[in-house]
């Protein structure tokens, strides 16, 4: 008969009236049918799965909401994985076609029940021969005893799914057996119901209540769509294979699933067939297969603000709009009784005789000294492409950072690479662990893989110590009440693609040695941090999400030292990254953006590496550094940020090295005497474990936060003091230092000053590029210890060059400071002024007054309107072999003025240069012989780095000072942690 005598939607109606064996039949006809009865998906091919007894809807127990993409599939699947048991025939090795010839194995069929030939089940195992089948009908069968299964069998309960139970402990001595549509109760004496612990059992729609199922290597288990509800639980030891598929698994009093002991070398008849099924599911991120759809909007949940991965682009008129610069930048001052530049301003008033307006007058130089060759001249010049460098360019950077997929990972990674295409122990798939203490727990070398699963409402998702090995990839954990992921003792592995969120503690947790590889997860929205590292853990966090956590988003500690690198950390509720208690870690290639807090935050000992970060549009600092933190901090973007770029306390110790700082709303980079209270209710923090927590990160406001359980079953208590590595190991990687160092970084475009001291420790600042901040380029109000500035360029601040106030001791070595708003050079201090050039500052170049002792010596000075150098007041010292050139033709002030009064100020040796009517015939004034400072030489060639703190600086020597207390002051307007 013609397909098309008659209409589709007839032929579909007809069709649906027939059994399974019929439509298979139709499908062989032609091509024209095969299609006609494939069209049937959602109708007839729906109702035959729906209908069969063995199983249940094949996105069962976790997505039962969601249609299959085929149904016709996923009943040819369950068809196939129905007959597994019985695949443990002797293979044909002589011919292919012999296997059409083999004798059919007469199986038998058994009933047990009340009226049936048996009304036990032990009597009708007693007299079942190989394969047959023994069906049950409704009622509850109970033994006395255990029961041994001896010949392979099939236990089937007949009806609906609850109308036959078994109150019984079987064992299993047997190869293969299986058991469907069944429930499991614990007899009297034992709560293992099921065990084997060589053969292969397969459990089809079963429930468990209460009871536990239990596997011993080499014997394995494949269970479908079966429930384990009231404290059920399966304990696999040693398999070597095992697949757990659609299980429900509720209500648990210990873990649901545990697996322990590393796989058995002795495999049984059925590991290649599980190995076949588990191949079968899709491995997401796999070359050759199609990952999940990444991002907060993959899982249809509303789409955050600003939770793509681009960073836009602001123009140079948006952008105090948007952060709110022009309302922060009026008159931003720190301190009540200090402004950086009203105080130059205000003695050019007094000493002048008129008062100028050195921010808004136009004004021209009779001769303009050239200074555009400087040492460090290259980074503000224009690109190959045309583009402006960071350091030069008026609008904010951009960076357009997306983190690598899982393919991409897997193809740089072979380690990952090979755990994800490991396919041994126990696989769980698909799965629903719901409202019980515990989701898996793996120990003692055990391994598992966790595919596609729910863990919701769990104390923890996953609990993996001891050595073993987990291979978590697209599954979603989430209401945990402590952390979800757990892992410690030296375990390892791969966890991919999951959806980790809203749990009470930690997204991830690791610690005491744990190792693992974390890929490409979304982990957010947690009660506290993302993802914790603490007690020695390492891990390698790469190209992750993390996003609205309300600790945070990584937070290392107590020696944890993992690998950082290409994650997306964004909206976070209080820092991006905080590193706390000697925690160290590497820290590399990530976006830090629209974090509450800092975007990175360092103290307490803390000691990472952070290298080529992009640390970004932050609600209050990019970096903070607090009390007695450490680390090196090396060619990182820090911009945009509300607070100031980088934030330094005294008594910590970083390395800044070559990072660009620009376009935040405050101060470049600030550095305070400030500590951290001596708070132990804020320093003990209430982990499980009792481990110490950022005291930062409660601010105050979770002094009362309840205890949490202690999670150790073993019951040991958690000293973390045992945990942590000496000193010596601590900080034999990286040379110690001893002074805190700012080198090569680019301070420009931020709203206040480009760097402020107020510190009573040492610091060196060397050969940075100062750069058209909107107040004073460098700032030092207290400094009891030697500040050292060297070979440092200062140029286009819309205030003064370089503030150093009363009573501090700083030296300014080699520094080229130009075309600054205000005075070059404002010194009240005691120190040295020696080899600079100051040269087109609007207003003096070198101010000395009030009580300095200061030495001024080998300068190259050139005002434009006011005096080249001016001492005023009681000041003491020495000003000799300066070299000074006239700016303007009409400037009527002294090149080198003294008070009259002043006799402790020896005056020697000084060249002045003034123009002459033939001035335009002699030869130009240059900055020659040394050329314009800072002296140094651009990079030659191909460089691995593009910060400038590559470059040859050839004026610096590193000075070294013990550290010592500081005061206790006002800490950042934003970023007032502890």
């Amino acid at each position: 008969m013609e397909v098309g005598s008659l209409p589709v939607e007839l032929w579909r109606v007809i069709l649906a009236y027939l059994p399974l064996p019929d439509l298979g039949r139709c499908c062989l006809v032609c091509r024209a049918w095969r299609e006609l009865i494939l069209s049937l998906d959602n109708t007839r091919w729906r109702q035959l799965c729906l209908g069969c007894l063995e199983c249940r809807h094949p996105n069962w127990p976790s997505r039962p909401h969601l249609e299959p993409p085929s149904w016709r599939e996923a009943l040819k699947q369950h068809a196939l994985a129905t007959r597994t048991w019985t695949q443990n025939g002797p293979e044909l090795q002589s011919s292919a076609c012999l296997h059409f010839f083999r004798r059919r194995k007469d199986r038998r069929v058994w009933h047990v029940g009340s009226g049936c030939e048996f009304e036990t089940l032990r009597g009708a195992l007693g007299v079942a021969g190989p394969y047959d089948r023994v069906v049950l009908h409704p009622g509850v069968y109970e033994e006395q005893a255990e029961v041994a299964l001896k010949v392979p069998v099939e236990l089937v309960g007949l009806g609906q799914l609850g109308e036959v139970s078994l109150l019984v402990c079987v064992e299993q001595q047997c190869p293969t057996a299986r058991l469907c549509n069944l429930v499991f109760m614990p007899a009297w004496f034992s709560t293992v119901v099921y065990k084997t612990s060589w053969g292969h059992v397969q459990l089809d729609n079963c429930n468990f209540e209460g009871a536990q199922l239990q596997v011993r290597g080499p014997g394995t288990c494949q269970a479908r769509f079966c429930s384990f509800s009231q404290g059920s639980s399966a304990h696999l030891l040693g398999v070597a294979l095992s697949l757990l598929d659609s299980c429900d698994f509720s209500g648990s009093d210990t873990a649901s699933v545990t697996v322990e002991g590393p796989p058995v070398s002795e495999r049984n008849w059925a590991c290649k067939h599980l190995a076949a099924l588990a191949r079968t599911f899709p491995s997401c991120g796999l070359p050759g297969s199609n990952g999940s759809p990444r991002g907060p909007q993959a899982t249809g949940e509303p789409k955050l603000p600003h939770a793509n991965v681009m960073v836009r682009d602001v123009s140079k008129e948006d952008w105090p709009r948007k952060t709110g610069m022009e309302s922060m930048c009026q008159g931003t001052v720190i301190e009540d009784g200090w402004s950086d530049g009203e105080h130059s301003e205000g003695e050019e008033e007094q000493h002048g005789g008129e008062k100028t307006s050195n921010i808004n007058r136009p004004f021209t130089l009779g001769y303009k000294l050239p200074c555009d060759h400087h040492g460090l001249s290259h980074l503000l010049k224009p690109r190959s492409d045309g583009s402006l460098p960071p350091a030069s360019s008026p609008d904010p950077p951009s960076v357009a950072h997306q983190p690598l997929s899982l393919q991409q990972e897997l193809q740089k990674d072979p380690e990952a690479q090979m755990l994800a295409a490991s396919i041994q122990g126990c696989i769980l798939r698909r799965c629903l662990f719901r409202e019980g203490k515990g989701g898996v727990h793996l120990c003692n070398y055990g391994q598992a893989r966790l595919e596609g699963n729910v863990f919701r409402g769990l104390n923890y998702a996953v609990r993996c110590i001891q050595n073993a090995t987990i291979v978590m990839l697209r599954n979603e954990v989430s209401e945990c009440r402590a952390s979800g992921v757990f892992l410690r003792l030296s375990a390892q592995g791969l966890i991919a693609e999951n959806n980790i969120h809203s749990n009470g503690e930690a997204g991830l947790d690791i610690r005491k040695g744990a190792n693992p590889i974390i890929l490409c997860n979304r982990i957010h929205s947690g009660l506290r941090s993302g993802v914790v590292v603490l007690g020695n853990g390492k891990g390698s966090i790469r190209s992750n999400q993390i996003y609205n956590n309300k600790e945070a988003g990584v937070y290392i500690l107590f020696s944890g030292n993992p690998v950082v690198s290409g994650n997306l950390i964004f909206q976070g509720q209080a820092a991006g990254i905080a590193v706390n208690e000697n925690g160290r870690g590497t820290i590399t290639e990530n976006v830090i953006r629209e974090n509450q807090w800092g975007g990175v935050d360092i103290r307490r000992g803390g000691d990472p590496i952070l290298r080529n970060n992009h640390i970004c549009h932050g609600y209050s600092d990019g970096v903070v550094v607090g009390e007695r933190g450490r680390g090196l901090i090396e060619g990182n973007y820090i911009y945009c940020n509300k607070g100031c770029g980088v934030w330094v306390m005294s008594s910590s110790l970083p390395q800044l090295l070559g990072n660009y700082i620009t376009h935040n709303s405050m101060y470049g980079l600030a550095v305070f005497c400030r500590k951290d209270p001596e708070n132990k209710e804020a320093r003990q923090g209430s982990w499980p474990g009792h481990e110490a927590v950022d005291a930062g990160e409660r601010r105050g406001g979770e002094g009362g936060r309840r205890g949490q359980e202690n999670l150790n079953e073993e019951g040991e208590l958690f000293a973390w003091e045992s945990d942590l590595d000496s000193e010596d190991e601590r900080h034999s990687a990286r040379r110690s230092i001893s002074v805190a160092l700012v080198e090569g970084n680019c301070m420009s475009y931020n709203g206040a000053v480009g760097l402020y001291v107020k510190s009573s420790e040492p610091l060196n600042v060397v050969a940075n590029l100062v750069n058209s901040n909107r107040g004073t380029g460098i700032a030092v109000l207290q400094s009891n210890q030697l500040t050292r500035l060297v070979t440092n360029c200062i140029l286009n601040n819309t205030r003064g060059g370089v503030t150093v106030e009363r009573d501090c001791r700083v030296e300014l070595r080699g520094n080229g400071i130009y075309k600054n708003g205000g005075h070059g050079i404002s010194f009240c201090g005691d120190g040295q002024i020696g080899e600079n050039d100051v040269v087109g500052n609007r207003g003096y170049g070198i101010q000395v007054s009030g009580y300095a002792d200061v030495k001024v010596l080998r300068n190259r000075v050139q005002p434009t309107q006011g005096c080249g150098i001016a001492v005023l007041g009681a000041v003491k010292g020495t000003v000799h072999d300066n070299l000074l050139f006239q700016g303007h033709p009409g400037n009527k002030k002294t090149l080198l003025h003294t008070d009259p009064g002043n006799e402790s100020c020896v005056l020697r040796n000084n060249s002045i240069l003034k123009h002459s009517n033939s001035f335009s015939s002699a030869s130009p004034w240059a900055l020659e012989n040394p050329s314009p400072r800072p002296i140094a030489e651009p990079p030659s060639g191909p460089s691995s780095s593009r910060y400038p703190s590559r470059l040859a600086v050839s004026m610096t020597t590193r000075i070294s000072a013990t550290v010592e207390s500081g005061c206790h002051n006002n800490g950042s307007m934003f970023c007032s942690i502890l």
